[in-house]
């Protein structure tokens, strides 16, 4: 049966969904890799903080207020890695 012909608004209303539907990437999921990475990095970064509160030889003696940095910087590695996280 042949199609019977559309009006010229819907016919530019069937295109331009047509184009939304193009435009649509599919949902793509995180890397396996990525949660244990990003927890492990949070995690090293709370430990070393409390480690270097509790006892301040350690986790490295000699770097003194440093080790904060240090802390800070594995905590702020697992929030960059957390912005990809799906």
């Amino acid at each position: 049966m042949p199609k019977s012909k559309l009006r010229k608004k819907v016919q530019e209303q069937h295109a331009h969904e047509e184009q939304i539907h193009a435009v649509e990437t599919p949902y793509q999921e995180s890397p396996a890799w990525l949660a244990p990475v990003m927890v492990a990095n949070f995690l090293i970064g709370l430990f070393w903080i409390v480690i270097y509160y509790v006892n301040t030889n350690l986790p490295i003696g000699g770097l003194g207020n440093w080790n904060m940095a240090i802390g800070f910087t594995f905590i702020a590695i697992g929030f960059s890695l957390a912005t990809k996280w799906r």
